[in-house]
């Protein structure tokens, strides 16, 4: 059986970690390289770097951040922000990052997400979508979630899976730094509905909390970043009680 994951996200605005509470209200969280280490030794799966304001200041993502942070950590490191090409992807790939998130740009773009699984492999490419609930519909969002679209969050995630988008970062917009649980009934359509790994995103406040999107929302991995880098929750605790509630994780 494969383990679950447990994914701290640096959210990255001007050189600095930040957190907010629905996309707004940014708050600074610590020195990103610092935090980055703290998290390989602590026992992190894996680590997501995402430059939030990249897209919206049209500028690439920060490569010398990116190369820094990669020579402190020995696990998995998915970089995102900005990333519209070809030579994007491989000046971060070069720089230290395992996998690259694409979300504005796939939007604006399909054909860019198999333009980048044909070039570097399914398994390097992450969609990562920002969703919330419209009338009772999800919605997808672009630009850091500032711009609504048309979208609808399951189907984008179909088309972008046939794609060849190897794995799926969603996050609700709804429930991102409330700290009220993550959106598990979205997160188990989705799950149902494709057969790459999807991350639950937004929403983690209690140890149950990832319990629950495993069990319940069927993720493959869960994504948080408060909780984490306030040491609200410490990963090695986390990780002993998964593994107490059944949950195959890596200890």
């Amino acid at each position: 059986m494969v383990s679950k994951r447990i994914i701290p996200c640096l959210d990255i605005k001007d050189g600095r970690t930040v957190k907010g509470i629905k996309f707004v209200g940014l708050q600074d969280a610590g020195d990103p390289v610092e935090l980055a280490e703290r998290y390989s030794q602590e026992g992190a799966d894996e680590l997501v770097f995402l430059d939030i304001t990249a897209t919206e200041e049209k500028r690439k993502t920060l490569v010398e951040l990116v190369e820094k942070v990669a020579r402190k950590v020995n696990i998995p490191f998915t970089v995102g922000g900005g990333i519209s090409s070809v030579e994007d992807v491989n000046m971060l790939l070069r720089a230290g990052a395992d996998k690259v998130s694409i979300n504005s740009s796939a939007i604006n773009d399909p054909q860019l997400i198999a333009e980048l699984a044909n070039k570097f492999g399914s398994q390097c490419i992450v969609l990562a979508v920002d969703a919330k609930l419209i009338n009772k519909q999800w919605k997808v969002f672009l630009v850091g979630g500032r711009v609504q679209t048309d979208l609808d969050l399951f189907e984008w995630i179909q088309k972008g899976v046939e794609l060849g988008a190897g794995e799926i970062l969603f996050t609700s917009m709804d429930h991102d730094g409330t700290k009220n649980g993550f959106a598990n009934e979205a997160l188990k359509k989705i799950s149902e509905l494709v057969k790459v790994p999807v991350i639950a995103s937004g929403g983690a406040g209690t140890t149950q909390h990832f319990c629950d999107t495993f069990i319940h929302g069927k993720a493959d991995a869960a994504l948080a970043a408060s909780v984490f880098h306030y040491k609200e929750i410490e990963i090695k605790d986390l990780k002993k009680e998964l593994s107490l509630q059944g949950v195959n994780v890596r200890l």
